[in-house]
């Protein structure tokens, strides 16, 4: 039976998603787990990668077992073996042909920032802290240049092994709150496409933090989407700062 889970995580403590030899990651958490549940080994797909650091709001796997457990029965058992920092919201049965990765029409991330000139202890693993103010209007601005289908090599690792780096952004919103609990202001960056490359929206994020700062304008954005050239992008923002925060199908 070909089972959809709809997880969260904080990623502080994992070396991302994917299974990589004995350090501690996400996939391997729930491989652990099913394999317990179901007395066999079992695979897990994910959605796509989230790197070391990267939390999940919306992240999607998808397994196939051969005993047929209520789906509420089987979040439970799922979790009642999972570490505290990892949780499934949600399990459902769905068809023999629906895969995480391969079924996805697109994701949706945020990128927090928390603007202030102290940052509360409620925010400091889920945002960066960004002490100088930034020009919200500029940012807001440049971000329109990010929208459309683009290559995306000046704002993706080098060590890509995508086939393609071209992707298509559907949507790009900032916008600023004041954040009641952490008592100063709290700037999201709403990044939605088909697909993303590695580093892409941390780089992205980067960059509007630069504009924001007054230290690279709308010219050299585009130079640097056109041209490919990283070395006009700005620095790549910290993992902590980014959530995968669903996944669209």
């Amino acid at each position: 039976m070909n089972y959809r889970l709809t997880l969260q995580y904080d990623g502080t403590d994992f070396h991302g998603w994917q299974i990589q030899g004995e350090q501690r990651t996400v996939q391997g958490e729930l491989m652990r787990v099913l394999t317990l549940i179901e007395g066999r080994e079992v695979a897990v797909h994910g959605s796509g990668r989230t790197d070391a650091g990267v939390h999940a709001e919306g992240q999607v796997a998808s397994v196939n077992l051969t005993r047929e457990i209520a789906p509420e029965k089987l979040r439970a058992a799922i979790n009642g073996n999972l570490p505290r920092d990892v949780r499934i919201i949600e399990a459902e049965v769905v068809s023999d042909d629906f895969h995480a990765r391969y079924s996805a029409r697109g994701k949706t991330y945020l990128y927090r920032i928390f603007n202030s000139p102290v940052i509360s202890p409620f925010w400091n693993r889920y945002a960066l802290h960004e002490a100088r103010p930034l020009d919200l209007q500029r940012m807001q601005t440049a971000a329109r240049l990010f929208l459309g289908e683009h290559d995306w090599t000046a704002f993706s690792s080098a060590q890509s092994d995508a086939q393609t780096r071209t992707r298509t952004i559907t949507e790009l919103e900032i916008k600023e709150h004041y954040d009641e609990r952490g008592r100063g202001q709290l700037v999201e960056i709403k990044v939605s496409a088909n697909g993303f490359l590695r580093y892409m929206v941390r780089s992205i994020a980067g960059t509007l933090l630069a504009v924001g700062r007054n230290g690279i304008d709308e010219a050299t954005i585009s130079r640097a989407i056109n041209d490919g050239d990283r070395s006009l992008v700005g620095a790549t923002a910290p993992a902590h700062g980014l959530t995968l925060q669903r996944v669209q199908y």
